[in-house]
């Protein structure tokens, strides 16, 4: 049985075992993923407020330097004609400048193919209109670029000018575009540098966990030095506890199916000697009596051991049939006046007593009431003080106490022997080992009381000197 106990569990353990190493792996993927996941989402919302930033940073220095090139912008040496916007571009490096009148009308552009004549309703020469200059940026669709342009209002001649300068600006999507194989690399490298930190990650942070779990599939007890994983390492050890007792139950279990099968061979052996003996002496009166060799005194004889005999029988029978039924009644318990039936019984009992010259003592105290049921306090309590009787000495006494604690029955009888203390309470178990001779028991008294107690979730227990007599405990556990 002990190899059975430990391969079970070495079974389960490397179950176990296996179990946990395929969640380590599991639980390295999802590391990887996640790490990777975290850090490419990392990288492209990085890349993307950098180009953004980068955008503004650009805009913001060529707004300065439009600025700045209309600071320099003399009428005299340009002339508000296509010639002096294309020379004045060329000084500014090929930026676009336009010339327009005080509404907003061009009168020339460095740039003269498809040139709009009417600009009025541009932002930026909205805004120099409006307050002497203006700032604005605009997409263009076709060529994935951006215009800058700045407006001033000046004076030429006395009459008011609008000037504007532009350039070029690549749009935030074409320079993310121009980020990509940088972003690749990167990505390329994030992977690497995530596998790195999954084996680190798992090395240091799940190698001691799987250690834990490799020595509890051990079956030992599980020891850590780090302090953050005791926690784990004790509910292992409370696992592995669990296991080893789950383990001893269905060991258990067994034993009781063994420890009932051999009870109930001992049971049927025992009330086959317990039938067979009145059985035997009904068969062979009656046998006597149907051959009519018996004298009229050996008749009357007879016909009084079969009439004994069979009233034996009966007893026999309903003893068992009243066993049986404390199992299967589901009656409810309620409240049982102890102290009076108690009293009651001892009244019943008193007459046998005196006939075997044996003194009862009352030390029953008042209103002790329990949850039971009538007839089986009755069994109990009857059970115990009969039994204080028959195996006692004449001229002994028998002493019941009752209180809210126990109840105890003392006889000064005959005692038991140590040898018999352990079956006291089995079926069948009499002192007397003719079941149930001189004093009429068949051994089933005790072990009705035993049951009741234990349905009843009370303690019987026994203390007996042999010679001396027995004191039998019911303890109600109360305190």
């Amino acid at each position: 049985m002990a190899a059975f106990h430990s391969g079970m569990f070495a079974a389960i353990s490397r179950k176990r075992s296996l179990h946990f190493t395929y969640l380590i792996v599991i639980m390295r993927k999802r590391i990887l993923f996640i790490s990777l996941l975290v850090t490419m989402l990392a990288i492209v919302i990085y890349s993307l407020v950098s180009t953004q930033l980068y955008y503004n940073i650009t805009v913001d220095e060529m707004h300065t330097s439009l600025e700045v090139y209309l600071n320099i912008y003399n009428a005299e040496e340009y002339p508000l004609t296509a010639e002096g916007a294309s020379d004045y571009s060329a000084k500014l490096n090929g930026a676009r400048v336009t010339f327009m009148d005080g509404e907003g009308h061009v009168i020339a552009d460095s740039r003269a193919d498809n040139i709009e004549t009417d600009h009025s309703d541009r932002e930026e020469v909205v805004e120099a209109i409006q307050s002497g200059e203006g700032y604005a940026v605009r997409s263009s669709d076709t060529l994935s670029l951006d215009m800058v342009y700045y407006c001033r209002a000046v004076d030429v001649d006395g009459q008011t000018y609008l000037i504007r300068v532009a350039e070029n600006l690549q749009s935030g999507w074409s320079m993310y575009a121009q980020l990509l194989p940088s972003l690749a690399a990167y990505f390329i490298i994030d992977v690497l540098g995530c596998l790195v930190f999954t084996f680190i990650a798992t090395y240091f942070i799940l190698r001691p966990v799987e250690s834990l779990t490799r020595e509890a599939a051990g079956g030992g007890t599980v020891t850590t030095r780090y302090p953050e994983l005791s926690t784990l390492a004790e509910i292992l050890n409370e696992r592995n506890r669990n296991i080893e007792w789950k383990m001893s139950e269905v060991e258990e279990e067994k034993k009781l199916v063994e420890r009932a099968q051999n009870s109930k061979n001992e049971f049927i052996a025992n009330i086959t000697h317990e039938m067979n003996t009145p059985l035997t002496s009904i068969k062979g009166y009656a046998e006597l009596l149907s051959s009519g060799m018996l004298t009229e005194e050996q008749k009357n004889q007879a016909y009084k051991t079969i009439s004994s005999q069979s009233e034996r029988l009966t007893n026999l029978i309903a003893c068992i049939i009243n066993y049986n039924e404390i199992d299967d009644d589901t009656l409810p318990p309620y409240d049982v006046d102890l102290s009076k039936l108690t009293r009651e019984m001892i009244a019943v009992v008193k007459p046998e007593a005196d006939k075997r010259g044996v003194t009862i003592i009352d030390k029953i105290d008042d209103n002790v009431i329990v949850q039971s049921r009538h007839e089986l306090m009755t069994q109990l309590t009857g059970n115990l003080i009969r039994n204080a009787i028959r195996y006692n000495k004449k001229g002994g006494t028998v002493t019941v106490e009752l209180n809210y604690k126990k109840l105890v029955v003392a006889d000064t009888g005959i005692g038991i022997a140590p040898e018999n203390m352990d079956k006291v309470f089995s079926r069948f178990f009499t002192v007397d080992k003719s079941h149930g001779g001189k004093n009429g028991g068949f051994g089933l008294g005790l072990a009705v009381c035993r049951k009741i107690c234990h349905r009843s979730g009370w303690r019987i227990s026994v203390e007996s000197e042999l010679g001396k007599g027995s004191t039998f405990t019911v303890d109600f556990g109360l305190r």
